[in-house]
């Protein structure tokens, strides 16, 4: 895994802006998660997002490779978009799903309901998201309040699975997984981004022609963005 520790960035000093979406039901602990991870605060009086807000964190990303750090670092500037969950504001919501590049998809572990919307959830990401399987991470919050637990994590991790994308227990109350949960995001993120740009570096076809390269630039292109 690599390592990546917050900073502080004057206005414009980053290598990469990182746009991740948080997005499950209304009352699922959105708010107070992303909160937890930009402020290092746990605020249990948050009112229901209404529509559409962000939080931002800047973070040093640093690469590793088998035999430890090569020694490459990024500055990557997060915008962490908290989205409503409440079905009025679907439309608003599903509208930044195209420009987002990860989503935090949450629900609360005291809430069956809320793991059974998050079917729901995935069918709308992988209708309006940039791509049918972009970079998902599953949370499972609350984890503080085990005597209201209504969702076992057997369940949360089949589903997982199900869906080949990690998944976390967290609690914005004690800070339980929150860094872990991002981190590990923001990390498929940067692996796709590396990818793309290795893809991209096709050599010329037979006889060194030009159409052949640019074709598999584009090839690249598509499944960058996929």
């Amino acid at each position: 895994m690599p390592t990546i520790t917050t900073i502080t960035m004057t206005d414009g000093d980053y290598d990469y802006l990182i746009k991740l979406l948080a997005l499950g039901d209304s009352g699922v602990g959105k708010t107070t998660f992303l909160y937890r991870y930009t402020d290092n605060k746990f605020n249990p009086k948050f009112i229901t997002t209404v529509g559409i807000d962000f939080r931002e964190k800047r973070v040093a990303y640093n690469t590793q490779g088998p035999n430890g750090p090569t020694g490459k670092a990024f500055k990557v500037h997060l915008q962490l978009w908290d989205t409503a969950g409440q079905e009025r504001f679907r439309s608003l919501t599903t509208a930044f799903f195209r420009d987002a590049m990860g989503f935090l998809l949450m629900f609360d572990l005291t809430s069956q309901q809320s793991f059974l919307n998050v079917r729901n959830w995935m069918s709308q990401l992988q209708a309006n998201a940039y791509c049918e399987n972009p970079d998902i991470v599953l949370i499972g919050n609350k984890a503080d309040l085990p005597d209201q637990r209504e969702v076992n994590e057997r369940q949360a991790r089949d589903l997982a699975e199900k869906y080949s994308i990690p998944y976390f227990e967290t609690s914005a109350a004690t800070g339980q997984n929150v860094e872990k949960a991002v981190e590990t995001l923001l990390d498929l993120i940067m692996k796709r981004m590396e990818q793309c740009v290795e893809k991209t570096h096709i050599p010329d076809t037979v006889n060194g022609s030009s159409s052949g390269k640019l074709d598999g630039e584009k090839s690249a292109e598509k499944k960058c963005a996929c």
